[in-house]
């Protein structure tokens, strides 16, 4: 039984993912089901993006590569994946935050439409 569910919003997430190299979509896989199946992750892996409110990373790494994946959770408490990018520098990038947040408010402004 896992400890909370990941769910994908729209097809920013799936684009990336599917861009990716075998070894790499295997190491996302890895992450996000210890993220599903632990009740407490550690941070390594899911971060709260600080001067948000509910945005959070997940935390890839794949070799050399560092990939970030847009998430955050909904009322229900599952965990909705939006946008990610490969990491190039050490600063996440303020657009890619931003490109996040626009995706999480159409989420919310579509939820409450089918309420």
């Amino acid at each position: 039984m896992s400890a909370r569910q990941i769910l994908f919003y729209g097809p920013h997430f799936q684009a990336f993912y599917d861009a990716q190299t075998e070894k790499a979509r295997r190491k996302i896989d890895f992450v996000l089901s210890l993220i599903a199946g632990v009740e407490r992750v550690p941070e390594k892996f899911l971060k709260h993006i600080e001067g948000t409110k509910g945005l959070y990373e997940v935390r890839v790494k794949a070799g050399r590569e560092a990939m970030r994946i847009f998430c955050f959770f909904d009322a229900s408490g599952s965990l909705i994946l939006l946008n990610a990018f490969k990491k190039a520098s050490a600063k996440t990038p303020a657009a890619e935050i931003l490109r996040a947040l626009k995706i999480r408010n159409r989420y919310w402004e579509e939820t409450r439409k089918g309420m």
